[in-house]
């Protein structure tokens, strides 16, 4: 039966692989992907595909079938700013340098697949908005209109509901530059976002400087202290620690009253990575102190770290070896990346299996998708078929859930979120 499933894709591969062409040369920031959803949505109703309901501002979600059990695919919708990249936005610099097409792409195909076949539970798309932690000013903004409870797309559709009736999920994700085709079981990083202003007193920098105070002075002392902490990350916590200059001072010829740093602090293990958001700060506050001045600290509860059902991969891997050898698959990585799929394994049991067909960096102006086939035909059938299996084994769904442990409840979740 999963032949007759290769078999429709197959089928759709040329209307696949032009909404593909498409979507990758229509980006779109978070949380403003109107037009990648009504070009999905056009797509559907090109396909005889219920439209489903909107959800998260600009996400959606449709469903086919009903009962027990209830398996989830998750696609996100959201591109990266990148300058440079051929197919950017020129407004936002926004540019699918992430591979995110490509998973709606892979999404679509599975349920075409699926729609052919009488299925003996539901499957749902969830098509997830704003996965990238980035454009936070416009975000905030929608939160402080009462368009968005928080700043991620899953973590909204979290606090929704939305995957409240789901038994498991399934997620997949483009590959970096890798020699495998595939990945299976890999652990991602959570992480919190600061944003850190130092300030200092202007004053003229030639002829007055020492009656200023250099926020600049503040910020280089910072940075060479927050790199002698390196040495007292473990390797087993993956510690990533990283960050731009938003605003080193006014003018040259005053002196830097005021400098706006923004960073990630990243690690796989969430205590390491509050001990080390606790050092950060400290590290901050001092160094302002030092000279003199003083600095004001904004922290964003970022993502939580991914770790996959085991379970659930044995369901996984078993279908990728219909398509690749055991070689050409990569086991268990520990990445530093992090993505909001970590936050729903804090509830559901979740699954994130990597793909290729991409040549370029990750995120970088060169990214793009060399073998499309590879990229979204072959992950289309792999998810299909892995969603085919576990509606028709309920008992493995069941030992799935029942392995899983649920880490937070919804109440804690919120606290988390607002700081707390």
């Amino acid at each position: 039966m999963k032949d007759d499933l290769c078999r429709t894709i197959d089928r759709y591969k040329e209307d696949l692989l032009k909404l593909n062409e498409e979507l990758f040369r229509h980006p779109e920031l978070g949380f403003k992907e109107f037009k990648t959803r009504e070009l999905l949505k056009t797509f559907l109703r090109d396909h005889d595909l219920p439209e489903g309901e909107d959800c998260a501002l600009s996400g959606f979600t449709l469903s086919l079938g009903g009962g027990y059990p209830h398996i989830g695919i998750i696609a996100e919708l959201d591109a990266i700013p990148t300058r440079g990249h051929p197919f950017a936005d020129p407004e936002t610099t926004a540019a699918h340098a992430c591979g995110h097409s490509t998973q709606q792409v892979i999404a679509l195909g599975a349920l075409l697949a699926l729609k052919e076949e009488e299925l003996p539970g539901k499957v749902t798309l969830f098509f997830t908005p704003a996965e990238e932690f980035t454009d936070l000013d416009y975000r905030k903004e929608l939160r402080s209109k009462g368009k968005i409870k928080y700043l991620s797309g899953k973590q909204n559709m979290l606090e929704e509901g939305i995957f409240d009736d789901c038994d498991c999920l399934i997620h997949f994700h483009a590959m970096g530059a890798s020699d495998y085709r595939f990945s299976v079981g890999s652990v991602l990083s959570g992480f919190v976002h600061k944003k850190i202003t130092f300030h200092g007193k202007a004053a003229h920098a030639a002829v007055l400087p020492h009656m200023g105070i250099n926020a600049l002075h503040e910020f280089t002392l910072f940075l060479s202290g927050v790199n002698m902490l390196r040495e007292t990350f473990r390797e087993e916590d993956v510690v990533r620690l990283h960050g731009i200059v938003t605003d080193g001072g006014n003018t040259v010829n005053s002196i830097p009253d005021k400098v706006v740093y923004e960073c990630y602090v990243r690690s796989v293990n969430a205590e390491a990575l509050q001990k080390i958001s606790a050092e950060v700060d400290r590290m901050a506050e001092h160094c302002a102190a030092a000279f003199g001045g003083s600095c004001e600290i904004e922290e964003t509860p970022g993502y939580l770290p991914l770790h996959q059902s085991p379970e659930l991969n044995e369901v996984v891997e078993a279908n990728i070896l219909s398509f690749a050898n055991p070689s050409e698959i990569l086991h268990g990585e520990i990445s530093p990346a992090a993505g909001d799929v970590g936050d729903v394994c804090m509830f559901k049991p979740v699954v994130q299996y990597g793909y290729n067909g991409f040549s370029g960096r990750i995120h970088g102006a060169d990214l793009c998708i060399s073998d499309p086939l590879e990229a979204c035909i072959t992950p289309a059938k792999i998810t299909a078929a892995i969603v085919y299996d576990l509606l028709h084994d309920p008992a493995k769904v069941k030992q799935i859930r029942e392995a899983w442990p649920v880490r937070m409840t919804k109440e804690e979740y919120r606290r988390y979120l607002s700081g707390e």
